[in-house]
């Protein structure tokens, strides 16, 4: 039997930053984790550079937490992205900017980001108890005792859950803290895959005409039952062997599966590949170039996209690449297609393949100050397995840095 003032569940970087905010507080702390070593789902963050925070402003990070990010205003309030930044910058990590805002380590190496976090638990004292798995929440009359796991009993009048959700379930998060949470009452909310590739059965992309070809900065906007725009993203596209990925189609996902579940067959998507042009300024933009070249419609339009998307585009506007000229009615018809190209897609990837979990631990049982359970005392909350889950480009990570520093400290003034 080992005791504790505050034990931390799951050593992702939500439950990292939660050991660390307690430990800092003067807590004893105990971080458990059934892995080998901590931050195994981080390191595969950023391609495996690890997106650490974003540098927007706070009300723009949270604009990009589709899923309920105003829960997160009075956590940000106590420790935001900027503290994130000053966080590592103290531990002697350099970071970089790169484009929407996103931080990096200079290193570009996710184990820049974990070792820091792993030496300050180290600094701190922090008792680590690695490939130990957590069975069950030990509570009596609605107060935390500690918790229980195969080969011992840790007691805690405070105890942290961050076990993740349930994508990338080979780095542990296979929705144990779920469980975990309606042991004690509480309510799980529907889970579904965000932050996922789209699916799609159109015949271009079945016969991978267009699969490899990467775009910068096309505007992808979801279409709800009625044809009225549900959502739209402006980011990087590419196409796969199966449908979209990259930024836009990700941030797409979410919505794409909400008007999936709610009877959609399929959902239409529209492409718009030169968001920064209005429809009659491309075609004078088409027009000129047409104009300026005695050249095939191919070779004149070359400077609008790389040619195998472009000669998929003609195609798509029963135009030959080898014709001299067009009439005003193809200009505009090929002008149309670059603006909204309709692509439907019938579903996204499943959640073991996807980034975010949606869903989770109801906010409705949740002090959004503390983080503590409203249902049993001293049962703090952190990180993916809240009903949280934001954008890429480094939001999700934010959030639960975030999460996990605001219940650590509050776990450990309660104890």
């Amino acid at each position: 039997m080992k005791k504790f003032d505050v034990i931390v569940v799951g050593a992702g970087p939500a439950g990292m930053m939660a050991a660390i905010a307690a430990a800092e507080a003067g807590a004893k702390t105990a971080l458990i984790d059934k892995n080998k070593r901590v931050g195994k789902k981080l390191l595969l963050t950023g391609g495996g550079r690890c997106n650490v925070t974003n540098s927007a402003p706070v009300d723009e990070i949270l604009a990009n937490v589709p899923g309920n990010g105003r829960f997160l205003h009075s956590a940000f309030s106590q420790f935001d992205n900027q503290d994130i930044i000053h966080f590592f910058k103290s531990r002697g990590v350099a970071l970089k900017e790169e484009d929407h805002g996103r931080i990096f380590p200079v290193s570009n190496r996710s184990t820049t980001i974990v070792d820091a976090l792993f030496s300050r638990l180290v600094e701190l004292g922090v008792s680590y108890f690695p490939e130990t798995a957590m069975h069950a929440i030990l509570h009596e009359k609605g107060a935390i005792l500690g918790v229980k796991t195969q080969e011992n009993t840790f007691l805690a009048p405070a105890v942290v859950l961050t076990t993740g959700g349930k994508t990338y379930s080979k780095t542990g998060s296979t929705g144990d803290g779920y469980r975990f949470a309606e042991s004690v009452g509480h309510t799980i909310t529907r889970l579904y895959p965000t932050e996922s590739a789209l699916i799609s059965s159109e015949i271009f992309i079945t016969n991978r005409t267009l699969q490899g070809i990467s775009l910068r900065d096309v505007r992808v906007t979801t279409l709800d039952a009625r044809g009225k725009a549900a959502a739209t993203h402006t980011h990087d596209l590419l196409f796969t062997h199966v449908g979209l990925s990259g930024p836009a189609a990700l941030r797409s996902s979410s919505t794409v599966n909400q008007l999936l579940h709610a009877g959609a067959a399929s959902v239409t998507l529209l492409l718009d590949l030169f968001p920064e042009l209005s429809a009659a300024a491309l075609e004078t933009r088409i027009l000129q170039l047409l104009s300026a070249s005695n050249k095939s419609v191919k070779n004149a339009l070359s400077a609008l996209s790389q040619e195998r998307l472009l000669l998929f585009y003609l195609a798509q506007a029963d135009i030959s690449g080898d014709s001299k000229t067009l009439s005003s009615r193809q200009i505009s018809q090929l002008a149309q297609l670059f603006k909204a190209l309709s692509i439907r897609v019938s579903g996204t990837a499943p959640l073991e393949k996807s980034f975010v979990t949606g869903g989770g631990v109801s906010l409705k049982e949740i002090n959004p100050k503390t983080l503590e359970s409203k249902l049993a005392s001293g049962l703090y909350f952190a990180g993916e397995l809240l009903d949280i889950n934001g954008y890429t480009g480094g939001y999700n990570v934010t959030c639960a840095f975030v999460t996990g520093h605001v219940a650590g400290t509050h776990a450990a003034k309660g104890y």
